[in-house]
């Protein structure tokens, strides 16, 4: 069995995508449909190099859609070729680029969706200001009840927001919250504590503003049963509900990533072979680091990439 794995933020670069336009048709349409419903062109933030570009692209509300397109035209040029999947995941931001591409949700509506979300986290970020910090070599267990007695502390909410892997747990909240529970997970026996350089404290209570915002957008949000099924993030389980998939996309924005028991579950169903679909190499690693020997990763992010998966 294979799945496509589709990234989120972190994953973007300058210059993304610009290849897959230029080289194949299919990927073309995808840009030219969303620079379209936007009113603006994106693909100009996302092939450019230049600094201005660069900073512009840094800014969340821009960073998602740009991600998503990827993603979308990279998998246009897939399906063109035959190349398909028998379950889906996509990581936070990533879980939209899935369902769109599984056909639950139209290029379109997604990508509106997805521009609103960056601009609600970005305010959230605001409203209630927050961080991140990701901690490398210490059990889950561990980092939960770290995290729980550095919340009791009274210096505000601190959680696990992303398991990565077995051995990176990426924990998000109030800055003295993430900076105490921080410093005790190094003191219980954390390998590596790395602060992020992030705009919000995403996946965690601190998005509340976010998830109120998004809800009027995905109330009507016109949602299709997925070809496959996708696995999602909050509950780690496959599904093709489109209720399901509505109440955890807005649950998703204040709750964990389970990335880690993700590729676990699909592991399970008999995926052997994880295919990497959009920008960047990240959750290839994740994949190779959580299964080990029983996976195979590739990735299908640019022109010559897919090539090679089509040979």
């Amino acid at each position: 069995m294979v799945a496509f794995l589709f990234p989120g933020q972190g994953s973007q670069y300058a210059g993304m995508a610009a290849d897959l336009a230029e080289r194949f048709p299919e990927a073309r349409e995808v840009v030219d449909r969303a620079d379209a419903a936007l009113g603006f062109s994106l693909s100009e933030i996302m092939f450019s190099d230049g600094d201005e570009a660069a900073e512009r692209l840094r800014q969340t509300e821009n960073t998602q859609p740009a991600l998503y397109v990827h993603s979308l035209a990279a998998h246009a040029v897939l399906a063109a070729r035959g190349l398909s999947c028998d379950v889906a995941a996509g990581h936070s931001l990533g879980e939209w680029s899935a369902l769109a591409a599984m056909g639950a949700v139209s290029l379109e509506d997604g990508l509106l969706a997805v521009r609103r979300r960056g601009e609600l986290m970005a305010q959230a970020g605001d409203v209630r200001p927050g961080t991140m910090a990701a901690v490398l070599g210490l059990e889950a267990a561990d980092l939960e009840r770290v995290c729980q007695h550095a919340t009791d502390a009274g210096d505000g909410v601190v959680v696990p927001a992303n398991y990565n892997d077995p051995g990176q747990i990426v924990i998000s909240g109030d800055r003295p919250a993430v900076e105490r529970a921080s410093e005790a997970a190094s003191g219980a026996g954390a390998r590596r504590v790395v602060p992020l350089p992030v705009s919000g404290a995403f996946h965690s209570p601190l998005m509340a503003f976010a998830r109120e915002g998004l809800a009027a957008t995905l109330e009507t949000l016109e949602i299709s049963e997925p070809r496959v099924p996708v696995v999602l993030n909050v509950t780690a389980e496959p599904t093709t509900d489109p209720e399901t998939i509505r109440e955890k996309l807005l649950e998703q924005l204040t709750a964990p990533v389970r990335w880690a028991q993700s590729l676990e579950a699909m592991s399970g169903m008999g995926v052997e072979r994880f295919v990497e679909v959009g920008a960047g190499k990240v959750l290839s690693g994740l994949a190779k680091r959580t299964l080990g020997r029983r996976t195979e990763t590739a990735t299908a992010g640019t022109a010559s990439d897919i090539e090679a998966l089509a040979a």
